[in-house]
């Protein structure tokens, strides 16, 4: 493009206020055009804050701009396949937040749109835009770590149930709980610096041990006491890759357990190994008969990982490239933790159904 991309954001949310204000820092390569939401004066409100030019009365209205190249979802779950598809087939360019979809039946309607149109779709995955797992991955693509055979990975957030009653902890809405808020971030950036392995099988177990009795309530969102919770607070899964290598996946809203809160992979290697927590991270090796540890840092004066997803994405929709998370990505993750609910509800292992999109 030889000029600037022009973004319409839906859903004036916190997310949708936090991607407003990492591309108004590109603002010498996009201009955000419209902003749209459900409650108006919420979107009007974001407006004026960030100095967005108009407010559409709905997504259908901003869509049918032809002045807008891209669109920023950051609705609830539920939505996300039905704007997901219809801002494709408007000739849209798509950052999407995640999950990609509800389930895995919304992602594949989102991939098969994807790939109908051609537009560019990316589901918004911050977490490898972090310098750890950037330097981590550098090591990975020299070779350093040799095949990783296994990996283990999770967050574990001790009394973090977010909006308890609210969408977030209805599965009609969210589609699961920490699983699929916190735990696909964890897929998503363990598989990528696996190699994007292709997971086949499936073994997991969720529990629901304090939602349903109203315990370990964090500060996100606002609660509604005469709301739902029907999710799980924590889920552990075994995730099998047709190469032979494995995943393993703990996450939590709520657990009593002696836990810093922050994210985690460890990566076993043949040649190293690395283990990433949040800020801190190490590359582990054997030399001269010795086991050799590197601590990994990040810049003092690090530009953040949003900021760089989001110029990844101006650089896909100007490019015409595919990105890093692509709509396929999403998909994969949606399989995997639509599995994790299936084997915890059968007590066995489930294979995944690709239906022939990979």
């Amino acid at each position: 493009m030889s000029r600037k991309t022009r973004l319409g954001i839906i859903g004036a949310g916190n997310i949708g206020a936090v991607h407003a204000a990492e591309f108004g820092k590109l603002a010498d390569r996009c201009d955000i055009a419209a902003i749209t939401d459900v409650s108006k004066p919420l979107a009007e409100a974001r407006a004026k804050q960030f100095g967005i030019p108009a407010v559409e009365e709905s997504a259908e209205a901003l869509l049918a701009r032809s002045d807008i190249d891209a669109v920023v979802i950051g609705v609830p779950n539920k939505f996300h396949a039905d704007f997901a598809v219809a801002a494709l087939e408007a000739g849209k360019h798509v950052l999407l937040e995640k999950p990609m979809g509800l389930n895995a039946e919304h992602a594949k309607r989102i991939v098969r749109a994807q790939q109908a149109t051609g537009n560019v779709l990316m589901v918004s995955h911050q977490m490898r835009w972090e310098s750890l797992p950037l330097q981590v991955k550098a090591q990975i693509d020299n070779g350093s770590l040799g095949r990783i055979y296994s990996a283990k990975t999770g967050w574990f957030r001790r009394k973090g149930i977010p909006g308890w009653g609210t969408w977030f902890t209805r599965m009609d809405m969210s589609g699961g709980g920490p699983l699929i808020d916190i735990g696909v971030h964890m897929l998503d950036l363990a598989l990528h610096l696996m190699g994007d392995p292709k997971p086949v099988a499936v073994s997991g177990a969720v529990y629901a041990e304090f939602g349903p009795k109203r315990k370990g309530i964090g500060t996100w969102g606002t609660p509604n006491w005469d709301g739902t919770y029907d999710v799980e607070d924590f889920g552990t899964a075994f995730i099998r890759m047709e190469d032979g290598s494995t995943l393993t996946l703990e996450v939590s809203w709520a657990v009593h357990m002696d836990t810093d809160s922050k994210p985690f992979v460890h990566l076993l290697g043949s040649e190293g190994g690395a283990a990433i927590r949040q800020s801190e991270g190490k590359f582990l090796t054997e030399a001269f008969d010795r086991a050799m540890e590197v601590e990994l840092k990040a810049p003092d004066k690090d530009e953040g990982a949003r900021i760089r997803m989001s110029r990844h994405f101006l650089d896909c929709v100007e490019n015409g490239t595919q990105p890093l998370t692509s709509a396929m990505t999403g998909l994969t993750n949606n399989l995997i933790i639509d599995a994790i609910y299936e084997s915890s509800r059968t007590g066995g292992e489930v294979k995944l159904n690709w239906d022939g999109l990979r």
